[in-house]
Formats: C-alpha cells, structure tokens, sequence
C-alpha cells in the first residue's frame, strides 16, 4: 500500500467536508411556474426549508439523503482513514453512499417530470454538477479506500 496514495485519500476526503456544506448552498436548479415570470433559484436548503413547511416526511427523507448519509459517510471514511474506525465499518458506509446517490436520482426525476408537465420551467443550475460531483466523489473515495484496504489485509 502507497503512503502517498493513502494520503490523498485522506485529503480528498477531508476536503468533502468543507464541499459538501458549499454544494448545500449552491443552486440546483431555478424554476418558474410559467415561462413569462422569473425564475428562482432552488438549492438543497432552500428546497428543504420549503418541504419543511409542507411534507414533513419527505422533508426527513431528504435531509436524510441529501445532507446525512453523504456527511456522515464522509466523516466515517475519514475515522477509517486515520485508524479510529475498524474496517468492519465498510459494509455501513457503503450503505450511506447509495443513499447519498438516492437524491440524485430523486432531484433528476423531479426536474423531468416538471419539464414533462409543462406547466413550468425548469432550467439546471451549476451547484446540481457540483453536488452530484461531491457524491460521486464520496463513491471513487470509498471505493479506493475499499480496494487498499482488501490488498493490505491480503499481505
């Protein structure tokens, strides 16, 4: 195992908990209810905080999908990384990664099934690459850190 590689890891990792607060923050998308009326901007708080006030429980979903399961994942690969988590944990932290990819798939069918209906526009934002990147990320981390452990305890 390459102390170089596992120090990139480890930075990479890092790294997602200061991007992940900023992809929260960052737009997803902006939408309108018709085409002739300004479009506002829809980032990840501001569509909890507006489901807060309407579906409590898609408002838990979500918060559990889009804010926890990738933060607490992330901060689980870095107690890994650093030797204060056993490697036992793999299997829960490879559970939190799908359920942080669970709200990318959510967020792309709301915006075409309200691109399908007509009756709005909805026009993709930068912070939905930015997020999804961020989760992506998480996934090629955890992944790798998978992989090097299985080769160290293969030796």
């Amino acid at each position: 195992m390459r102390a170089g590689t596992i120090t990139a890891l480890k930075w990479f990792n890092l790294s997602l908990l200061i991007l992940y607060p900023l992809a929260w923050w960052a737009p997803l998308m902006r939408a309108g209810l018709l085409p002739l009326f300004s479009l506002s901007e829809i980032s990840v708080l501001t569509g909890l905080q507006s489901l807060w006030g309407t579906d409590i429980f898609l408002a838990l979903v979500v918060t559990l999908f889009a804010l926890f399961a990738p933060y607490l994942k992330t901060i689980g690969l870095a107690l890994l990384h650093f030797g204060l988590l056993s490697p036992r944990a793999l299997p829960a932290l490879h559970l939190l990664g799908r359920l942080a990819m669970a709200d990318i798939f959510l967020i792309a069918l709301y915006v075409t099934l309200a691109k399908g209906i007509g009756l709005g526009r909805i026009e993709v934002a930068w912070g939905l690459y930015f997020f999804t990147a961020c989760i992506v990320a998480s996934v090629l981390i955890g992944w790798k850190s998978e992989r090097m452990l299985e080769k160290a305890q293969d030796c």
